[in-house]
């Protein structure tokens, strides 16, 4: 099942949603080892990339064996993100581009950006188009979310701007800012962009835990693919999961704890390579406890895995787990991974929701050059 997003053609329509200190590139490579279509980077910055911030710049980082070079970027000013795509494509060489319009958090809304940009439609527009514009052969995407709350939506107006100013596809978190991740996302919504935007892909995002999930979403919406955030944190093998359910064949089994602890160790000397091994372990610590949900192993040896600081202790930590041998998870439901917090109101700028014709961003907000 074949997925075009502008010349791409992805194996299966399949993608790992970007994810603020998750999808870097080890991750990525972790998550390739079973399947999906395309895996994109972390959330960059457009004024953090143009100002060459060095966090920033690392965070823009590939394996020699990423086949499609794929960033998520964030901005607000239309002449900022131009040059910040320009220098993707131009220095850095990356094969797609997808802008970040669907952020609920508080110190990205406040200043007007991710879910809070689409409500001042014809800067959104602007946005879209100067990175279309910039982008040339490579294709830009643009990820949302439903609106900010239920009194105030935007993806179908959204979906329709970015689809007549030439983006190659656009995929939808069925949650408005408000919900951040509480409650359900509504696949009705998704439904109903499919049936607005009709010339290019729409994707769907939101509580897809499992294979069958992904089947349900695309019978149930009519969607092109499936976008994957959560639901994989911890389970990277879910995208093999998803491709044999899409292809109506055997879902595989669910991993022994033997093998998720493989599966960690090559994550854990990924990201060493990737950041050193102090910081590599560091990030390692939260993959930990997502990897062992589910698995009846005890608190003491999930607690250990929040103290672990070489890649020497992580062996040691690896080795007092590797005694439970061919181990599987507690039955029932997947467990949830990730964040479940909300609803929230969402922090907007002053006059925000009075002024949706403004075209031009809010003072300072290209003030956010942390690196994403």
């Amino acid at each position: 099942m074949v997925l075009k997003i502008g010349p791409l053609a992805l194996e299966t329509p399949v993608v790992l949603a970007p994810m603020a200190g998750v999808t870097d590139a080890a991750y990525r490579s972790v998550c390739r080892r079973f399947g999906g279509g395309l895996f994109v980077s972390e959330m960059i910055t457009a004024r953090a990339l143009v100002e060459r911030n060095e966090r920033t710049t690392r965070m823009v980082a590939f394996g020699d064996d990423e086949r499609v070079r794929s960033v998520q970027l964030y901005g607000v000013d239309p002449a900022t993100m131009a040059r910040a795509v320009e220098r993707l494509v131009d220095e850095i060489g990356v094969d797609h581009i997808d802008l970040n319009f669907g952020c609920p958090v508080g110190k990205v809304t406040k200043k007007g950006g991710g879910a809070a940009l689409p409500v001042h439609h014809v800067l959104f527009e602007r946005v879209v188009r100067a990175a279309v514009g910039a982008a040339g052969s490579v294709p830009v995407t643009v990820k949302m979310r439903l609106g900010l709350d239920a009194a105030t939506t935007t993806a179908f107006r959204a979906g329709r701007m970015a689809e007549d100013v030439g983006v190659a596809a656009v995929a939808l978190h069925a949650r408005t800012a408000e919900q951040h991740y509480s409650g359900h996302a509504d696949w009705s919504a998704i439904a109903r962009l499919k049936a607005e935007v009709t010339s290019i892909p729409v994707l769907g995002n939101g509580d897809i835990w499992d294979g069958p999930d992904a089947v349900r979403m695309m019978d149930e919406t009519g969607c092109d693919g499936v976008v994957v955030g959560r639901g994989c944190l911890g389970r990277p093998w879910l995208f093999a999961e998803i491709d044999a359910a899409l292809a109506g064949a055997p879902v595989p089994p669910t991993p022994t704890l033997a093998t998720v602890l493989g599966i960690v160790r090559a994550h854990a000397q990924a990201l060493v390579a990737l950041h050193g091994e102090e910081r590599g372990v560091r990030a390692l610590r939260k993959h930990a406890a997502w990897y062992l949900t589910g698995y009846p192993v005890g608190g003491a040896a999930r607690k250990a895995a929040m103290s672990v600081s070489t890649l020497g202790e992580v062996d040691a930590w690896l080795g007092t787990l590797a005694r439970h041998g061919e181990l599987l998870p507690i039955e029932g439901p997947t467990p949830r991974r990730g964040p479940t917090n909300g609803p929230r109101r969402v922090l907007l700028p002053d006059r925000w929701l009075d002024t949706v014709e403004d075209p031009y961003p809010p003072a300072g907000a290209e003030l956010l050059v942390s690196g994403g």
